[in-house]
């Protein structure tokens, strides 16, 4: 694996001088394509945490996992597997947090309280 986390073992990307080469902007896309393809098969499937359920998302996703693979190094393949369940979480709390301040405000509303 590279230094960098859109450098991978191929050499295809390596620079004359030995260093790598920046994915650019079409290499970016088909990573991003490739990843929405295949967190919608997951979605489609019920799978939520792709590293944690591997086995059951090859099985059910491995053309679209293999697809997303081949357009991503592996550090963004990992990278965006983990900031998929990251951000299922975070939205999770702040719709928790959301509902409990609505259920405080009407707790202060039925006992008199007005906004100023």
């Amino acid at each position: 694996m590279g230094w960098l986390p859109w450098s991978s073992d191929s050499s295809s990307n390596a620079a004359s001088d030995g260093g790598r080469i920046a994915p650019d902007r079409s290499s970016r896309q088909r990573c991003y394509e490739g990843r929405d393809l295949f967190f919608s098969c997951l979605d489609r499937n019920d799978i939520l945490d792709a590293v944690k359920n591997d086995k059951e998302a090859q099985r059910k996703c491995g053309k679209e996992l293999a697809q997303f693979e081949t357009a991503c190094s592996r550090a963004w393949v990992k990278y965006f597997k983990e900031k998929r369940v990251m951000e299922y979480n975070r939205d999770k709390t702040i719709e928790r947090i959301k509902q409990e301040d609505a259920a405080k405000v009407e707790d202060l509303k039925s006992q008199g309280w007005t906004a100023r």
